[in-house]
């Protein structure tokens, strides 16, 4: 029986010690805190589980639901029947929609378009045209990844308005980056995996419960149950090659799988594990993402969700009703000019724009306001960014990476942690596998 390590218990250590110890595989998860889950985590305030962030998926997330099968929690989410985003402005009045029909991809999102409120005709003309010259972009051309999804914008034709009101009103919240910020072979993925290539490909979901409901403690569960060992509070600060094998804390093991941030893994890689250029965790960096708790005194929102125009507000969620309120979270993401801002600062900008963007929010009162801030919540998906993305299989044997920031293909969503983790997990089974004799030897 192969002796696993699988270091972090973020949803990529999750899915590879998971899937390790299906596969017959002895496997202990090392986990710092003193919870499983990593960036998607609850904690408690004041009665109410709070979600360090406000995490959604899509239809096309297809290793992420799988997970959520093999937790045995797929009943705790929702998912939209048809994708279906309220786009409210906070200067005009009225709702834009994009929404999609049940004609088959691109069709599908070709009305939505051709009537999105919040651009000029000529915009939504230029908009379908671009739509259509995004599902020809080769998403996996090294040239594509060098280049910013920005300049690509500008050259087919579309403005700041259909850049700000369209284009970055998905971009921002899948990238974690503005358009000109980001590679155009991560944003191509965003758009045609989740946009352009199946018609029910972007239908959103969300979690019912809380995520640590979710992910953490479902998780510690479902481990347990495989049989795997779990440890909570064990930071490895120290991997050390011993005997053929990989010693943390005086036990020995065939193969660790390092599903730990990027400067974790190259403080614990030793030299030469990957093929990288030096520096590469680094000039990977990171981005930040904020989000704001409010609570009101009355509803104030009587959809799942919104997103804003016009507004310093991206996205706006319901996060439940109260017997006299509603709580309300905003996720705020590439907010590099906010992380370090004051809870009172950010009050005063943001308690405004909410009143402006939900009209029942005029004069409702604010109970609560807090923030929660995540420094480092993703990597920065800049162009050129994918030469410092290594894969799962490692130069040294019995060595592995998972992590969202790896080689996916896919930006630092849910869905690539989860498909790093698959691929980690394959990479220590492939190696252990045994070359079975063709029939002529």
């Amino acid at each position: 029986m192969k002796r696993v390590a699988v270091v972090g218990g973020g949803l990529a250590g999750i899915t590879a010690a998971l899937e390790l110890a299906d596969a017959g595989c002895a496997v202990v998860l090392l986990e710092g805190r003193p919870k499983l889950g990593g960036l998607t985590h609850s904690f408690e305030r004041s009665g109410r589980w709070i979600d360090n962030g406000q995490h959604v998926f899509l239809r096309c997330c297809t290793s992420y639901l799988r997970l959520l099968d093999r937790l045995g929690v797929r009943d705790q989410v929702h998912l939209q029947r048809r994708l279906d985003v309220p786009v409210l402005s906070g200067r005009h009045s009225g709702v834009g929609r994009i929404r999609r029909n049940g004609m088959p991809a691109p069709l599908h999102l070709g009305p939505a378009l051709l009537s999105y409120r919040w651009l000029t005709v000529a915009e939504r003309i230029a908009a379908v045209r671009a739509a259509l010259a995004m599902r020809r972009v080769d998403r996996t051309a090294a040239e594509v990844d060098a280049q910013s999804f920005g300049d690509w914008l500008a050259a087919h034709g579309q403005d700041a308005r259909a850049v700000e009101a369209l284009w970055e009103l998905i971009g921002i919240a899948t990238l974690n980056a503005r358009a000109e910020d980001a590679s155009l072979a991560v944003a191509a993925t965003v758009f045609q995996l989740g946009l352009l290539e199946r018609s029910d490909a972007a239908d959103i979901g969300w979690s019912s419960v809380p995520l640590q409901q979710l992910h953490g403690a479902a998780a510690a569960r479902a481990l347990t149950a495989a049989g795997a060992a779990v440890r909570l509070r064990a930071r490895v600060r120290v991997l050390d090659e011993k005997d053929g094998g990989w010693a943390i804390e005086g036990e020995t093991y065939d193969d660790v799988v390092l599903a730990v941030p990027p400067a974790d893994a190259a403080a614990l890689l030793p030299d030469g594990a990957v093929e990288l250029p030096g520096g590469w965790a680094e000039a990977l960096g990171s981005s930040p993402i904020v989000n704001a708790h409010v609570v009101f005194d009355r509803v104030v929102l009587d959809e799942p969700f919104v997103a804003g125009v016009d507004s310093p507000l991206q996205w706006v969620f319901d996060r439940g009703t109260e017997p006299d309120g509603q709580y309300i979270a905003v996720s705020l993401s590439a907010a590099d000019a906010l992380i370090d801002v004051p809870v009172a600062d950010l009050r005063d900008v943001l308690v405004p724009a909410l009143r402006q963007l939900l009209p029942a929010a005029a004069d409702a009162r604010v109970k609560e306001f807090f923030v929660t801030r995540e420094r480092n919540a993703t990597f920065r998906p800049a162009p050129g960014s994918g030469r410092f993305r290594p894969g799962a299989t490692t130069n040294r044997a019995g060595l592995h990476l998972a992590g969202a920031w790896t080689a996916t293909g896919w930006p630092a969503t849910m869905e690539g942690a989860v498909r790093s983790g698959e691929a980690a997990a394959a990479s220590v089974l492939n190696a252990a596998a045994v070359p079975v004799p063709d029939a002529a030897s």
